[in-house]
């Protein structure tokens, strides 16, 4: 049984800067427009291909104003997102007219990458993938569907040491280890999809949750029936999990690994088009059940955004 990237959520410090830098700049899907069900002052947004289809996804927990975070032990280093490799040159011209900050093309793992960040400081990097060009992606406000991202291609987790985490992944979930650059080993799901590089940093600074950190990754489970198979196999392992959440459009199960990073198992479905139809996807506030009543105060006291069209 293999568990590739369903999703990778972030913090971030600014509605307004969230949305033009994912929706315009980066081209990206708004899919769901939501709150954070367990502190709902705060939006919750996914941004992903047409659809908002696994592995495509990343979220956001919009906090505004709040401090930045420290890159530190127990925390995602950086998120590689796939692009056709011949499509890097459009995407650092694209950052060079947008005033994206982003450093020289570099080489891991023999895939040229290059590395930006977001306007939180959040570690992002475009990965040139071959043979992407053969399908195009979602087509956003001005980014051609041929140079479109694609979704997430890896994360980089910065830990103490590699095995304990190393052990999770390839025991339960799928993963198997293909090689090393440096200091980073890299785990691959079957099939190539969400590769997870870690870095073992020994003794270094724990990692401190602010804007533009990641708050989570979330694997992917078919069904709840693989969920609750893999949650006793966890449990078996003496991992404590978390009950089971019900987020609307996935259900899922949190743990933390043994390096301190907060993992989720998040089922495939039902998905985003449960409470919106495509053409609509991102248009409305969607709240959970429980929260409906709150509406009113919930609404009156989320930040108001210059636009929150979908992109």
């Amino acid at each position: 049984m293999t568990h590739s990237i369903h999703h990778i959520t972030a913090n971030s410090g600014n509605l307004d800067r969230t949305l033009d830098f994912y929706g315009r700049v980066l081209g990206r899907r708004l899919v769901k427009k939501t709150v954070n069900f367990e502190a709902p002052s705060a939006y919750h947004l996914y941004f992903g291909d047409e659809t908002g289809s696994p592995g495509s996804i990343l979220t956001f927990f919009v906090w505004d104003d709040t401090a930045p975070g420290r890159l530190g032990i127990g925390e995602t280093q950086d998120v590689g997102l796939a692009a056709p490799r011949q499509s890097l040159g459009f995407w650092m011209h694209r950052f060079i007219q947008n005033g994206v900050s982003f450093s020289p093309f570099e080489k891991r793992f023999g895939e040229t990458i290059l590395p930006f960040r977001d306007p939180d400081g959040l570690r992002l990097a475009l990965v040139g993938v071959d043979g992407l060009e053969n399908q195009l992606g979602y087509e956003g406000k001005d980014v051609p569907a041929e140079h479109a991202v694609r979704g997430v291609h890896n994360v980089t987790l910065l830990i103490d040491r590699s095995g304990p985490t190393a052990d999770i992944l390839t025991a339960l979930l799928g993963y198997r280890r293909v090689a090393v650059d440096g200091y980073v080993e890299r785990y691959v799901a079957s099939g190539g999809a969400g590769i997870i590089d870690l870095r073992a940093a020994g003794d270094f600074l724990p990692a401190r949750a602010g804007a533009g950190s990641v708050d989570h990754i979330a694997f992917r489970a078919r069904d709840i029936a693989e969920l609750r198979t893999l949650t006793h196999e966890l449990v078996a392992r003496g991992v404590e999990v978390t009950e089971e959440k019900d987020r609307t459009y996935f259900k899922s199960v949190y743990f933390r690994t043994p390096g301190g990073v907060l993992f989720e198992i998040a089922t495939d479905g039902p998905g985003f088009l449960v409470d919106e139809d495509a053409a609509r996807l991102g248009t409305d506030l969607k709240l959970p059940a429980a929260l409906e009543p709150q509406r009113w105060l919930i609404e009156s006291a989320l930040p108001q955004a210059a636009s929150l069209l979908p992109v």
